[in-house]
């Protein structure tokens, strides 16, 4: 049974990655920032393992990691999956206190997860850390600057971290979504209509029109892609950028 941290894993991807890692027979932690969220996907997944965290705050990521070596004797995978969507506007119109808070949330709060973890991931001997960047962290997102530049900045994190701790057996990737189906896309095509002026229909047809595979990708799908990149089948692959969105050309 191999014991599996997932952040921010009380709803969406996280959620299904969660679920995903539990039908496997492992052991899985997850946190969450919101606290209803988080006890509604613990009555929905028996057996969860949770703990609140602000992945944004500094002071609480120390504090959950250790929650989570207490209740799971250890950690050999580490899914960084916690990050917020931020502003969609110009760059000449974003907030900065606006940008500041996705660069802490996404980038900063990675970097500390990780950096907690990995004592525990090189007592494993056989650790997998798995970094959640998007089709963002492969080309630029106009409108969405502070997200498409933490969304890179982790693929620069994933490379480096893979590099250091090749030495100790852990493999480290990131996984590329692209237009995946849920609430906070919803969002997102509402947010570029508005920021556009262009319909949501009109919104949602480029969206799809820049994809080989013309439909939103499925959360389950991108779980079973986790499970694999962290199983013995994928035991060889390591340092990789992999996508996970209908063929996508461009945002």
């Amino acid at each position: 049974m191999r014991r599996v941290l997932v952040t921010a894993g009380a709803s969406g991807i996280g959620k299904e990655i969660a679920a995903a890692f539990l039908s496997a027979g492992d052991s899985v932690y997850t946190c969450d920032i919101n606290r209803t969220v988080l006890e509604a996907a613990v009555r929905e997944l028996p057996g969860l393992k949770h703990g609140l965290c602000d992945v944004g705050d500094r002071n609480q990521i120390g504090a959950m990691v250790a929650d989570a070596v207490s209740q799971l004797g250890g950690i050999d995978i580490l899914i960084n999956n916690a990050g917020i969507a931020g502003p969609t506007a110009r760059v000449q119109d974003v907030d900065p206190d606006q940008w500041e808070a996705v660069l802490k949330v996404d980038l900063t709060g990675t970097f500390l997860v990780t950096k907690a973890a990995i004592p525990h991931l090189i007592a494993s001997r056989d650790g997998v850390i798995l970094i959640m960047s998007s089709a963002a962290g492969r080309f630029g997102y106009p409108n969405r600057s502070p997200y498409s530049t933490v969304k890179w900045g982790l693929i620069g994190f994933m490379k480096t971290l893979s590099m250091e701790l090749g030495v100790h057996s852990i493999r480290v990737n990131a996984i590329l979504p692209g237009a995946v189906d849920g609430e906070r896309i919803q969002k997102v095509f509402q947010g570029r209509a508005e920021a556009t002026g262009k319909s949501l229909d009109t919104i949602k047809a480029e969206a799809m029109s820049n994809q080989s595979l013309q439909y939103l990708v499925d959360p389950k799908d991108i779980a079973a892609l986790a499970v694999f990149l962290a199983s013995d089948a994928a035991r060889s692959i390591s340092g990789q950028i992999v996508p996970i969105d209908g063929d996508m050309q461009r945002n």
